[in-house]
């Protein structure tokens, strides 16, 4: 029980955060979506916020990139479409009301812990995203980071566009460029 309320906790808190950005993340309000007792604050995060923000990093993180190492063993081209379109389907699930907690964190990032937090993470996608570009067939460990590299700016970008005309749209538009470049080099 004790595990299921602090999940709770951290998945109401990413959910708040991809929404509100860093410094809006109030434990009222995880409280309030998640109905965790005002208790289970300190209880489960006694560190307070940072330790809260610390546990949103790793979860989400870990569970991107578990989606991100499925697409080991694609040809580099489903990579690329198969990377493009978690992050779509996620836009499309939160009405593109909700953007990347990892990248709201950045934006907003009050100590050098959240800084090397996010880093690490960004770190781990792109890694992840290079090794299974490259075991995909992409020609070159150079190509397949720069690649790599160049989707996750795209997404996040992408991300933040899409959020901000509320649309998906602008997303797509990114993501058919993003494809035709991967498409070239074949």
């Amino acid at each position: 029980m004790r595990g299921q309320v602090r999940q709770k906790m951290v998945e109401g808190a990413t959910w708040v955060l991809a929404r509100r950005g860093l410094h809006a993340t109030a434990f009222s309000e995880v409280l309030a979506v998640t109905g965790a007792s005002r208790g289970s604050i300190y209880h489960h995060f006694p560190g307070g916020k940072a330790e809260l923000i610390e546990a949103v990093l790793d979860d989400f993180g870990g569970l991107t990139d578990e989606a991100l190492q499925g697409l080991h063993g694609q040809p580099f081209l489903t990579v690329v479409h198969g990377a493009l379109g978690l992050w779509r389907e996620r836009l499309v699930n939160g009405d593109c009301e909700a953007g990347c907690p990892v990248a709201a964190v950045t934006l907003a990032a009050d100590s050098s812990r959240l800084e090397n937090d996010c880093r690490s993470t960004f770190e781990q996608w792109t890694n992840t995203l290079t090794g299974a570009l490259a075991n995909g067939g992409l020609k070159g460990a150079g190509q397949a980071r720069a690649l790599a590299t160049l989707l996750m700016a795209a997404i996040q970008g992408g991300t933040v566009l899409a959020r901000a005309e509320g649309s998906v749209e602008p997303y797509d538009a990114v993501a058919r460029q993003v494809a035709a470049y991967a498409e070239q080099l074949a």
